[in-house]
């Protein structure tokens, strides 16, 4: 598959299968993370893949109660190991560095025919206690994964080139 198809397939899944991800798909996943680009190439990251259902439900909790994500036979938290390092733009370098390698993950998900789903909503606390995540770093996001339950039955809702891509400067 190529990217612009994983592109185009891509979707947040929050039903999945109850199958196992194999082991090949999974480090694939992983991979495309590591080869993700970062600020200064610092990759200020790390990956926490959870397998265990107990930590799976206690994840699920943490994160508003959306259970549903415990049903993911897998849920990899993305870790920003120096949040408090900024670019020369003021810019956080993990906002941009783990959202970009994340990224990665998601279209090596669903080249594998995996789905996932990006988790805003979280504990910020609970989350890195049931992790073990030291003070110094900050949990992006948790995102589970797995095989979706079902195909897609939509299409994605996406506003039109003209809405958002201005040429030169910021008026249209």
């Amino acid at each position: 598959m190529d990217v612009h198809e994983a592109i185009r397939i891509r979707r947040s899944v929050r039903d999945f299968a109850d199958m196992s991800v194999p082991d090949t798909s999974l480090i694939r996943v992983l991979e495309a993370a590591r080869l993700a680009p970062s600020s200064s190439n610092r990759q200020n990251w790390m990956f926490i893949v959870v397998r265990d259902a107990e930590r799976r439900r206690e994840i699920a909790a943490a994160a508003g109660n959306q259970m549903w994500i415990a049903g993911a036979p897998i849920i990899i938290a993305a870790v920003a190991t120096e949040p408090a390092s900024l670019m020369t733009s003021t810019v956080p370098r993990y906002a941009v560095d783990v959202a970009i390698a994340v990224d990665h993950m998601t279209l090596a998900a669903a080249a594998e025919g995996l789905g996932t789903c990006w988790i805003g909503r979280m504990s910020q606390e609970k989350v890195c206690a049931i992790l073990g995540v030291p003070e110094t770093c900050k949990v992006v996001t948790v995102m589970p994964l797995g095989y979706p339950r079902s195909a897609a039955t939509s299409s994605k809702l996406r506003k039109g080139l003209e809405e958002i891509v201005r040429y030169e400067t910021y008026s249209p």
